[in-house]
């Protein structure tokens, strides 16, 4: 029986890693198969994840053996966490190794919403040459609102004012005078969604930020501003950001992550069609470079776990 179990992928050099001192099971499709990975979990000392696996409920119970949890990721709303800690198991997420690939999928990403012509490929090659259509706006010169001013979202600012940004923020457990500000403007909530031409979300899901993104507040929002969402799904009302898209009432939006993961074609339904939407499959943080950070990362707390507990 393994020492380790992976559910999700994983850099293999950093599998290989693991493998070479402790029995380790990699085996990706146990994410959808939460009976087989019960019966499995029993003897594992370590279990590594990503965001799709529950460890919770069953899965913890099951887990008799377990001392650690490694997050390929951070985000850890698919943890118990207070349930491990109340084991002493301990809960690693790759905290700072893909900072950058967010980063710069966000920068990216308004870029291509504001710009518009890259969502009119079908168009030109049906031979519309929509060239007014598609005349969009730049970057230079707008205003970038970060909700949440955490490592990433300050990533994201540093990328955004060297393209000629300015940057405003909105995060109520950042003191006013933290160095971290710079020339960040702080802002409220509320005056973040009068002043951004893109805001971009930079929060956990917790029961204060569900929904914090909702009808009155796409409502309040510039009239040609745009959302990106790769923080996690929940944060935004997906129901009111279709209806707001579809209505014109926003320029456009972007989300990577969603209320129903993975994504279902009843729960996309809403979407379809929309010109103004970018949708991808949480896939922000995970580029080929930050898979190596993230796996290498979890693989050395995981081996220091096991090694110090042998």
């Amino acid at each position: 029986m393994p020492d380790i179990i992976i559910t999700e992928f994983m850099d293999e050099d950093a599998v290989d890693r693991m493998t070479a001192k402790y029995e380790c099971l990699y085996d990706p499709a146990l994410v959808d198969d939460p009976e087989r990975l019960a019966n499995l979990v029993t003897t594992a000392r370590a279990l590594v994840v990503r965001n799709r696996t529950q460890v919770r409920g069953d899965l913890l119970a099951a887990a008799t053996a377990l001392e650690c949890v490694g997050r390929l990721g951070v985000g850890l709303d698919n943890i118990d966490v207070p349930a491990c800690e109340a084991r002493n198991i301990d809960v690693y997420p790759a905290t700072g190794a893909n900072d950058l690939s967010v980063a710069e999928y966000v920068i990216t990403t308004a870029q291509a919403l504001l710009r518009g012509a890259y969502l009119g490929t079908a168009s030109v090659v049906a031979g519309e040459w929509p060239r007014q259509s598609m005349m969009g706006r730049e970057l230079s010169g707008k205003t970038m609102g970060l909700v949440g001013y955490g490592a990433i979202a300050r990533e994201v600012a540093v990328r955004a004012k060297d393209l000629g940004m300015s940057v405003a923020a909105s995060d109520p457990f950042l003191p006013a005078g933290d160095p971290a500000w710079g020339d960040t403007a702080s802002m409220s909530l509320e005056d973040l969604a009068k002043a951004a031409d893109v805001i971009s979300l930079h929060v956990p899901l917790t029961d204060s930020t569900k929904h914090l993104i909702n009808a009155d507040y796409l409502a309040a929002m510039k009239p040609d501003a745009m959302v990106i969402n790769a923080a996690r799904g929940g944060v935004v009302d997906d129901d009111a950001l279709a209806a707001a898209l579809a209505a014109g009432q926003i320029g456009g939006a972007a989300l990577d992550v969603f209320e129903t993961e993975p994504l279902t074609a009843e729960a996309g339904e809403k979407f379809a069609g929309l010109k103004n939407f970018i949708a991808t499959p949480h896939i922000a943080g995970v580029t080929s470079e930050s898979n190596i950070r993230v796996s290498h990362l979890i693989a050395d707390k995981v081996l220091e776990k096991l090694n110090s507990t042998a």
